[in-house]
């Protein structure tokens, strides 16, 4: 089996997973205005829209990508991520995955690392997505748990479960 065999239902699911997340939190009155979620959507999208333009060797902006969305322009900006991603990662061939990649941002985690970051691949980095938003999409499940709402099951083994449905954006 190939790498990205495995590397793609992961995106697949990470996108489902946001899109069920995304209805919930629509469906929770008091989200709406809650910082705490909002920072956290925030940072879960803004390291989807990073990531990939590093991918795709674009210009890397932090300041456009960490830019104040409300909260239908955060959904819509969400949405984009996964659409753009799903089209770049079915574009992608094993071999890409070997291709060195440093992150710009690997230098500024020498103080917290007490040492310069190891090189890195592209299948390394584009493992590290979606486990970075699974693990914030935790918090927000947290989150949306203390404001009332109702978080949904979102665990990839659940996913495998439904027979892998499709993503439904609110």
């Amino acid at each position: 089996m190939s790498n990205l065999a495995f590397v793609r239902p992961l995106y697949t699911h990470m996108e489902w997973a946001d899109a069920l997340v995304w209805q919930r939190i629509l469906a929770t009155p008091a989200a709406a205005s809650d910082e705490k979620l909002h920072a956290l959507l925030l940072h879960i999208h803004m390291v989807q829209h990073a990531f990939l333009a590093i991918w795709k060797a674009d210009a890397f902006d932090y300041a456009e990508l960490s830019k104040e969305r409300d909260l239908p322009a955060l959904l819509q900006w969400a949405r984009d991520a996964h659409l753009k991603i799903k089209a770049h990662v079915d574009g992608l061939e094993d071999a890409h995955l070997d291709a060195d990649l440093k992150l710009p941002w690997s230098d500024r985690l020498v103080k917290a690392l007490g040492r310069t970051a190891a090189p890195t691949t592209l299948g390394e980095t584009m493992l590290q997505v979606p486990m970075h938003s699974l693990y914030h999409r935790g918090q927000v499940n947290l989150r949306l748990r203390e404001l009332g709402g109702d978080p949904p099951l979102v665990d990839f083994i659940a996913w495998l479960w439904l027979e892998k449905p499709a993503p439904e954006w609110p």
